[in-house]
């Protein structure tokens, strides 16, 4: 695909020491949310507000239910309350906090129904009833609501309750006619559902914070076991941490700052506890805030720079500090021991990572290395690295790990890539044997160096030099979001970017049939999320939602990723020396010609009049950005037909054609490609094919990437449009026929080039330049006109444009510094 869109998104278990669970009471409050709802905030369908079942107001239905809550606390024990939830068919082997408000839920309004969408099950959760089940093996179920279905049947209540002082009670909310309607209103108590914990000298007392908590829906746990978090006074930072703090890490607790509570309630909402971190300030490795929790100019200082941790299938975790010892990692009987496991499950909340590695190290030891956490945490993820005397123990070690993770055998995996998705499981990212470009191409101290040494004309030199650095592939994986530094997502196999390939396209498929409305339509875009970002982990998740999206963030991503790949192989290691004239090798390996023009040269000329003619501002947000050339490339790429034979073929264009700088290396050796899948927005709408435009304001806005890098590129190639042109307004409702048939295709924009200055090149290239004026086709989904090619043997590149971008009308006023 060559119009590559860009949509930067730069986005308790508590257990205890006690008797008998017989002995044992439920001594916690109810949360005062789940208590007293308020009044009317969603209203009960065919019911009128301030009723409920026509017998009473809401916050009379509320009243009665705390009481009923009191009663229950008072005669039931936990043990009591789990039997309830068996007879109920609900799970019982949660932790005793959840035990009690799930119970008395069920008693009072009765026992809630199936998840509509899977069958699941629904369990109550801080702002809602949230599906516990699965959607497929890739995804749990992300269905949600605060109004479930209740099963029209009595409660089963065991015989043992029949005992109690409270059986009556009990009894009288079994019949479903007398029970009242769950209202619950939308979250405004910031603490509903959380345990948190307190420790040291806070700015306010224990009290005065136990009745803010507990006010705002929380409770205050007396231990760190089962907390939400521990909160804790500033100073902890200085004084290195209490045992009640040590204990909080120990256990994987997060320890905020006092801040959090002020700030939660100010908001009326929990914020990000990773935001108020302090236990991470006080480890060694300092504070690590997750990159989806991050502002997005912080994410992009800290992945641009963040060294890659595994540049491939041979390469040794740098944190596992064996690589200064000579590691390397084990290799028997044809298999490497080392991979990168992924899961994203949005329903579970979890976007996590596994690396599991053999390294053997010097005087051959022998040693297992395993690293799980977060993708966009690596700080403060969990290391473990164990030495072992005997290689076959080792290896099966490693093995047991793989299946534990995965449920998949680790050989079968690796010899013939055989493995079953699992729910709630990780799935292996395989990595290929390579050294990916953000480790292998040229770092920032290696630029100059490397151009001054090359035998290439400068101008070669110098835009060999932006191809062969590391530099733009980080950015475009930063503004991608796929840019974790645990996996080299720049090095993976053909096989795994081909699966990647076929979900996509599968899942298109399935949408372009789909009649699912509602919140199946939900479940099913959430399925597709959850596969993609286990196949191609991202560290800001987010849930696609429609075709523009999928676009922007699954088809265009992938190819970008793709392209990656093919650099990271062309550039191979390049972090050594750059005496031998390393540009000059990667720009044989490229199989391609070019060569600089000079200003005053007709074809240079002729290329500056056409962008300028073409050409309109790209808009971020009020800023627009004009464009300067800086250079211009003639280009003879042996992969492409030459411009002799592009010349024999009818109706030929020349047109300009967007993408990312990342991009190049994979066009100038292979070629265009076409698009990944067909989708009803510009750039995907006439299927598999490539797309070129007439204006170069359309490839100028997939060129742009962010305004600290002004510096782009378009290409200028010769397509044939072929014997017949099938002209389109709209999007074509039949795109396989337009790649069998090879007819080639114009979508007709809002805007389109003056037709009266139009002009030949070489005898009988048509350049459609001209200035940019409305067409008739206001309605159009394209801005300006699109060509569509199906065939890559009728597209010659022919010219690489460098350009700069530069703010247009901005004014800058002069600030006076203040004297002294």
């Amino acid at each position: 695909m060559v119009l590559l869109f860009f949509f930067l998104k730069v986005h308790e278990k508590r257990s205890h020491s006690h008797a008998s669970d017989e002995e044992k009471k439920v001594t916690t409050r109810k949360h005062k949310a789940e208590a007293a709802p308020k009044k009317s905030k969603i209203a009960n369908e065919g019911e009128d507000n301030d009723k409920v079942n026509g017998r009473s107001s809401v916050a009379d239905v509320a009243a009665e239910f705390e009481k009923f809550c009191r009663e229950t606390r008072e005669h039931l024990s936990i043990k009591q309350m789990r039997e309830i939830l068996e007879a109920n068919a609900r799970d019982a082997s949660i932790a005793d906090e959840a035990v009690v408000p799930r119970c008395q839920d069920i008693l009072f309004y009765g026992p809630v129904g199936d998840c509509p969408v899977c069958g699941g099950t629904l369990e109550f959760s801080g702002d809602g009833y949230h599906c516990q089940g699965a959607y497929s093996e890739w995804s749990s179920c992300v269905y949600s609501t605060r109004s479930p279905p209740r099963r029209e049947e009595p409660t089963n209540i065991p015989e043992s309750i029949g005992k109690t002082p409270v059986y009556d009670l009990i009894e009288k909310h079994r019949d479903p006619k007398s029970r009242p309607r769950r209202e619950i209103a939308v979250a405004d108590k910031p603490f509903v559902g959380m345990m948190i914990a307190l420790a040291g000298r806070l700015s306010r007392t224990h009290q005065y914070w136990k009745k803010k908590i507990e006010k705002n829906g929380g409770k205050v746990a007396n231990s760190v076991i089962g907390a939400t978090c521990l909160v804790v006074s500033p100073s902890e930072r200085d004084r290195g941490g209490s045992s009640k703090v040590a204990e909080a890490v120990e256990r994987g607790i997060p320890v905020v700052r006092e801040a959090w509570l002020t700030d939660s309630i100010k908001e009326k909402q929990a914020e990000t506890l990773d935001a108020y971190d302090i236990a991470s300030d006080i480890a060694v490795e300092g504070k690590g805030l997750a990159l989806d929790q991050q502002d997005s100019s912080v994410v992009a200082l800290e992945t641009l720079t963040a060294e890659l941790k595994v540049f491939g299938k041979r390469g040794v975790h740098i944190d596992s500090k064996l690589q200064n010892e000579g590691g390397k990692i084990l290799e028997k009987d044809g298999i490497l021991y080392n991979c990168a496991l992924t899961v994203c499950d949005q329903g579970r909340n979890l976007n996590d990572f596994c690396i599991m590695q053999l390294i053997v190290a010097r005087e051959n030891r022998l040693y297992l290395y395993y690293r799980k956490g977060k993708i966009g945490d690596s700080p403060r993820a969990d290391d473990k690295l164990e030495e072992w005397e005997n290689v076959n123990d080792a290896i099966r070690e490693f093995a047991k790990l793989f299946e534990e993770l995965t449920g998949g055998q680790f050989e079968l995996w690796e010899r013939e890539k055989k493995i079953h998705k699992k729910n709630m499981k990780f799935f292996p990212i395989d990595i290929d044997d390579g050294v990916e470009v953000r480790y292998g191409g040229l770092g920032l101290r290696q630029l100059g160096v490397a151009a001054a040494h090359s035998k290439l004309d400068p101008k070669v030199a110098n835009l060999m030099k932006v191809l062969c650095s590391q530099e733009i592939y980080r950015y475009a994986l930063v503004e991608m979001g796929y840019d974790s530094p645990e996996i080299p997502i720049g090095m993976v196999t053909d096989l795994h970017l081909r699966r990647c390939e076929e979900t996509l396209k599968e899942f298109v498929e399935k949408l372009k049939s789909s009649t699912v409305t509602g919140n199946k339509a939900d479940a099913f875009w959430a399925d597709f999320t959850q596969r993609w970002f286990t196949l191609i982990p991202t560290t800001r998740p987010f849930p696609f939602k429609d075709y523009e999206e999928l676009a922007d963030q699954g088809a265009s991503s992938y190819e970008a990723i793709r392209d990656i790949n093919t650099a990271s192989r062309l550039i191979g290691d390049m972090s050594g020396s750059t005496l031998d004239d390393p540009l000059f090798e990667r720009y044989v390996k490229l199989n391609c010609s070019v060569s600089p023009l000079e200003k005053e040269e007709d074809d240079y000329k002729m290329i500056v009049k056409y962008l300028d003619k073409t050409y309109d501002p790209v808009r971020i947000g009020d800023v627009s950005y004009g464009v300067s050339v800086e250079n211009i490339f003639a280009v003879e790429a042996s992969a492409c037909p030459s411009l002799d034979d592009i010349r024999k073929l009818p109706n030929k264009v020349l047109l300009w054609c967007g993408t990312r700088s990342s991009n190049l290396l994979r066009h100038l050796q292979m070629g265009f490609l076409p698009s990944t899948c067909s989708l009803p927005v510009p750039g995907y709408m006439f299927g598999r094919a490539i797309v070129c435009s007439d204006a170069a304001a359309e490839a100028a806005r997939y060129g742009f990437t962010a305004v600290d890098r002004p510096e782009g590129f378009l290409v200028l190639a010769v397509a044939s449009l072929g014997e017949e042109i099938q002209e389109f307004s709209s999007p074509p409702e039949d795109t396989i026929s337009l790649e069998e048939k090879g007819i080639g295709a114009k979508g007709l924009g809002k805007k389109k080039t003056d037709e009266s200055e139009h002009f030949v090149w070489k005898d009988d290239i048509k350049v459609p330049c001209g200035k940019l004026i409305p067409s008739e086709h206001k309605e159009s989904p394209l801005e300006y006109n699109e060509y569509a090619v199906y065939d890559p043997q009728q597209v010659s590149i022919r010219f690489l444009v460098a350009v700069k971008y530069e703010e247009q009308d901005v004014e800058y006023e002069a600030v006076e510094q203040p004297e002294g």
